[in-house]
């Protein structure tokens, strides 16, 4: 029996005689693998196809890559929107701040004041922690008291502990926001109640969001939380996700009549970590799903790859005229990028350096280019530069260099 035979007539092989039916299964056999084959190149290709995002039922929505900071999707994300709640991931930023810096204490006493208690009636109808005029609060408990409890009259009691009232930690609010580069916002109070000047966007949130997780992680650890009982009153993390999805960790909800439903959430998988903002959705099912939708596209169809790590030693060209005959070339600090998934070993590097390096030569100095490629276009340059300072050496072991390095600009030539 021939395998490689030519396929035989279509009459032959509906006949399952004793005598054909080798034949015919072998021929099956072939066709089976050939389309098996088919199919697999098929997929192959398919998994360097990215999708469009999916199509998100809010305002604004944004979903980027923590580590490099890629916009895997977005859509009105500067767009200048009420915060609501959210606005409560600045006052806990401010206090994360304060805490590192030793100005306050985890275990330092808050005492309570009317402006803070929750029967204000600013405060009517809002989320609460439950503490009361004259009582003595631990800050680590008013700090959960803000994540988790998203309560108002926790926020208004750190704020006055910190900055003397609300006005002035709004001021402080505000600088944090400048010095982060949040450009589209503006703070008027801690806990978000509307006013026409309390602005925030979705570009900001995330902002925001990477600050809090990559410079305090123990706070940050805070928000995985999902309950917080204080004054004999169990109260829920509003972020349902916590509960349904075990790779998103924080971070905050919000909600008003103004803002909608809104939510900055995070999540990390494999390794990779994504946060997503969706503002003005008209429900707490639509926020978290839609959030949901925004993370499995993410984490579907990219992925976080750490290319050059930091002082790698990328080049050793000679040095002339030097204290030693080698200079090391690299980056200052590591590069991470966002890819479709399975594409990192497409990448092409170039690496160009300076020709007649010549001593003395400083740490960081630019002395070449390196770029990245994927399908024919460049998708990162960054300049390469000295990972060691190299001092001039002696008079005539530099006039000895000057002549060899003329030499070899003769063969290079």
């Amino acid at each position: 029996m021939n395998c490689l035979a030519p396929f035989a007539p279509a009459a032959h092989e509906l006949t399952f005689s004793r005598s054909t039916n080798a034949y015919t299964a072998c021929n099956y056999m072939i066709r089976f693998f050939l389309v098996l084959l088919l199919t697999l190149g098929s997929n192959l290709h398919a998994d360097s196809i990215v999708p469009m995002p999916p199509n998100v039922a809010a305002k604004a929505y944004l979903l980027i890559d923590a580590g490099s900071g890629e916009i895997l999707a977005e859509k009105n994300i500067d767009m200048q929107l009420p915060p609501a709640s959210l606005t409560k991931l600045m006052t806990s930023y401010v206090l994360s701040v304060e805490i590192s810096a030793g100005r306050v204490g985890r275990d330092d006493l808050v005492v309570i004041s009317e402006n803070s208690w929750s029967q204000n009636p600013l405060f009517k109808g809002s989320s609460l922690m439950f503490i009361e005029p004259g009582m003595d609060v631990l800050v680590q408990d008013l700090q959960r008291g803000i994540i988790i409890s998203s309560g108002n009259d926790a926020t208004v009691a750190v704020a006055e502990h910190l900055a003397g009232s609300e006005s002035a930690f709004a001021d402080m609010m505000n600088g944090h926001a400048e010095a982060l580069g949040m450009s589209g916002s503006y703070f008027v109070n801690s806990h978000g109640l509307p006013d026409p000047d309390h602005v925030i966007t979705a570009r900001d949130l995330a902002t925001l969001a990477k600050a809090q997780i990559v410079d305090y992680p123990e706070d940050y650890a805070i928000y995985k939380e999902r309950e917080f009982t204080y004054n004999d009153i169990r109260q829920y993390n509003r972020n349902t996700l916590l509960r349904e999805d075990p790779s998103v960790d924080g971070l905050k909800t919000g909600h008003t009549t103004e803002a909608g439903y809104g939510l900055v959430a995070s999540a990390e998988r494999r390794g990779m970590r994504l946060i997503s903002v969706v503002l003005g959705t008209t429900s707490e099912l639509s926020r978290k799903n839609e959030s949901r939708s925004l993370f499995n596209y993410g984490f579907r169809f990219f992925e976080t790859v750490s290319l050059f790590g930091n002082l790698e030693e990328l080049s050793k060209p000679r040095i002339w005229g030097g204290q030693q005959d080698f200079l090391p070339l690299g980056v200052l600090s590591e590069i991470t990028m966002t890819l479709p998934r399975g594409k990192k070993g497409d990448l092409k590097t170039v690496i160009e350096v300076d020709e007649d390096i010549v001593a003395p030569v400083a740490l960081g100095d630019r002395l070449g280019t390196i770029n990245l490629s994927l399908d024919g276009e460049i998708v990162f340059d960054a300049p390469l530069v000295a990972l060691a300072a190299v001092e001039s050496s002696g008079f005539f072991s530099q006039l000895w260099d000057t002549m060899l390095m003329w030499v070899a600009r003769l063969f290079r030539a």
